[in-house]
């Protein structure tokens, strides 16, 4: 009855703890960066202590190419970037996410490590969906006062990633759920966040929701005919939800009506429902077509948009956006956003490295799968292209990616089998000798 206290404890009493304070520290800035670096500290304990641990975990290896890919792509791009100090000092900044996620691949060695964890930021979630609804109904919360058009809860007005970051991070809240009070807790956890992600005024936030409601959805009904009511009874919620959030909220409000000027059906009327991602779109077109091999450079995209945009371009001629004289900060769709920072030579990285994690999760079995639903998930929606998206290059969204990309290849390969195994006596040795038993929970 005790399930997840015992794992939240478990989780702070064990290696675990570095990994989970990323995810505690996320509405926090660069302080998130503590658990970065106290991963850092626990890899270089490990290989101190095994130099060869990379040739016993193949979710590291595995890792370490997607990871590899990811790099490279900002790595060719920075040869003659637009703004080379910018990409350079990128690149750089981006190898820290190996040590991070190898940190997730050896600390998390069996199945309960890993169900720990995703309670642990399901505890997390719950925190965070609590303050935005006191946000919700008073104004305020942790972060601060709401602004107008959306709450922000924890994260704080000038932070505007509530949303997103619930949509993407709500798989491992409705796992949690689910396995601890069956269907009911589901729906309940479900209903729960829908309000926040709602109200956080996310319109690329409610998709990525959507899609964990039909991940979750196809998950339980294990049949099409069920899965097709399932979907009647979500689109049901969602319809009553919607109704009320419109009618009791003047920020949802607000925002609804700027996404129905689309309905007009001029170009205006849709790039105005789009908070000017049309001309992103377009500026971005332009400077694909001007750099197609390497694209302008990682990070690059907000010195090199003046350039290629029309002269009265309003992420230009404002200070909307990044800055007057500069221009939209990235470009708002994760194929752009590849494709004009780092070209076609980066795209076919990420495609390279899509199809090695695809043959990857095929290759592992169904146990396995199971085991990284939540996070297979979390990954799915993030990274889904008919979407808008975060910048997967900006120190925080990209720190997010990595951290799941992490966690993702250690919970393929956790040890599933029963003690005294091969499989398991394999990760028990590996942890054995990454961390002194007084560094560890004896679970």
């Amino acid at each position: 009855m005790n399930f997840p206290a015992n794992s939240i404890k478990a989780a702070l009493r064990s290696p675990l703890l570095p990994y989970w304070l990323v995810i505690f520290l996320l509405p926090f800035g660069r302080s998130a960066e503590l658990g970065t670096f106290l991963c850092l500290l626990g890899v270089v304990m490990l290989f101190a202590r095994n130099a060869h641990a990379l040739d016993e975990h193949p979710g590291a290896r595995l890792l370490l190419w997607l990871l590899g890919a990811y790099v490279a792509a900002a790595l060719f791009s920075a040869f003659d970037a637009v703004m080379p100090g910018k990409s350079w000092s990128t690149v750089a900044a981006l190898l820290r996410y190996v040590p991070l996620g190898l940190y997730a691949c050896f600390a998390i060695r069996r199945e309960s490590k890993l169900e720990a964890l995703y309670t642990a930021v399901a505890a997390v979630l719950a925190w965070w969906c609590a303050d935005a609804w006191l946000q919700a109904f008073t104004g305020w919360s942790l972060g601060g006062h709401a602004e107008a058009e959306r709450i922000s809860g924890i994260f704080g007005a000038t932070n505007l990633k509530l949303g997103p970051t619930l949509a993407v991070l709500s798989p491992f809240a409705l796992w949690t759920a689910r396995r601890r009070w069956g269907v009911p807790g589901l729906l309940l956890a479900t209903a729960l966040l829908l309000g926040p992600v709602l109200l956080a005024g996310s319109r690329a936030a409610w998709l990525c929701y959507v899609l964990v409601m039909l991940g979750f959805g196809w998950r339980e009904a294990r049949s099409p005919l069920r899965f097709v009511g399932l979907c009647a009874a979500a689109g049901l919620l969602l319809a009553v939800a919607g109704m009320v959030a419109w009618r009791t909220s003047p920020r949802f409000d607000d925002r609804m009506q700027r996404t129905l000027l689309a309905l007009q059906g001029t170009d205006q009327s849709v790039d105005t429902a789009l908070s000017g991602r049309l001309d992103i779109w377009h500026t971005s077109i332009e400077m694909i077509k001007a750099h197609p091999y390497n694209g302008v450079g990682v990070r690059g995209f907000r010195y090199a948009y003046p350039h290629y945009a029309p002269a009265n371009d309003h992420f230009v001629v404002s200070s909307e956006a990044c800055g007057v004289g500069e221009g939209a900060c990235h470009a708002h769709q994760l194929v752009l956003e590849i494709l004009t920072e780092t070209g076609t030579l980066g795209l076919l990285l990420w495609l390279a490295a899509a199809a090695m994690a695809w043959r990857a999760w095929r290759r592992v079995g169904a146990a396995a799968r199971s085991r990284a639903f939540p996070v297979s998930l979390a990954l799915g929606v993030m990274l889904f292209p008919l979407n808008t998206h975060l910048a997967f290059y900006s120190a925080w969204w990209g720190l997010l990616f990595a951290w799941l990309l992490g966690l993702w290849c250690a919970s393929l390969f956790v040890a599933g089998a029963p003690a005294g195994t091969a499989e398991a006596d394999i990760h028990a040795g590996l942890v054995e000798r990454a961390f002194p038993r007084g560094a560890r929970d004896g679970g």
